[in-house]
Formats: structure tokens, sequence, C-alpha cells
């Protein structure tokens, strides 16, 4: 079952439609197939924020998570400062991808740096490492060395 490939005056066409199914609320079982890459183009999904993510940092996610709770929903300039000034492994990491998903939103999509707040932050959990360590009598014990994935999302004030 192979999807139809519309061109770029079809979609333009149904752009109404398309944009409803895509944005509407739909039940699992009855989701409809997601847009390519040239349709979220061409119907402008996605022009609205700047994204940035990051795979496999080794921090725990539930270290991670206290630090995405202090900045989600803030201003940019106040969660910079926020991550600038709290003492924790996931600040700087923060730090670094919210100027990354900064610039995205400048330069790539012409959003005004000013009108940019944290509008979601995920935070999931990545690979674990399994390492041992030797315990007594000659037996050891597992460490987990956990890793997460983190992403951001920074959009415009209406």
């Amino acid at each position: 079952m192979e999807k139809k490939v519309m061109s770029k005056q079809e979609l333009l066409e149904k752009r109404e439609d398309l944009l409803n199914i895509y944005h509407g609320v739909q039940r699992k079982s009855a989701r409809k197939p997601l847009l390519t890459k040239k349709e979220r183009k061409v119907l402008g999904i996605g022009k609205d924020e700047g994204r940035a993510s990051v795979r496999n940092v080794r921090v725990a996610p539930r270290k991670v998570s206290i630090v995405s709770d202090l900045i989600r929903g803030k201003g940019l300039d106040e969660a910079l400062a926020i991550l600038t000034y709290t003492p924790k492994a996931a600040s700087p990491i923060f730090l670094k991808l919210l100027k990354s998903a900064e610039s995205n939103a400048v330069n790539n999509n012409d959003l005004t740096r000013d009108h940019l707040y944290v509008a979601e932050v995920q935070v999931g959990q990545g690979p674990t490492l399994k390492r041992f360590r030797a315990r007594g009598k000659g037996s050891a014990s597992r460490i987990n060395k956990r890793t997460s994935n983190i992403a951001v999302v920074l959009k415009e004030k209406a």
C-alpha cells in the first residue's frame, strides 16, 4: 500500500484540510499517516518554532527533569539566567541546547529573539551503561550509569 505523493499545487489546494487533519485530535487507532518532509515544508508546519535536541547525555533523566521543570514556560532570557546560576550537572547542557534552539529559530525561521519562550522540554531515558563493582567474598554488584535524551522547543509569543 503506497502513499500517493501529492504535487506542490495539490498540497496548496488542500492546505486547509491537511492542516486540520494534522493539528486535530485523533484516536490512536484511527491516526492519519504522518506528512512527509516535503509536505510539511510546503504547508509551513514547524516554521513557528526553533528546535534543538541532544541524545545520550551522561546525566540521569531524573536529575535532568529537575532542571527542565525550572525553565519550562519561561521566557528565553529568564531561562538563560536561571540556568546560569543553577548548580546542577544538567545546567550547562540546557544552556547549550537553548542557545542552539534560539539560533535555529532566529536564523532558519526568522523569529524575533525577544518574543521567544520555552514551549516544550522533553526528557527521556537513553541507553543505560551497565558496569560492575567488586564486592566482598568474590561477588559483584551491578551499577547502572543512566543516560538522557533531551529536546527543547522555543516558540514565539503571540
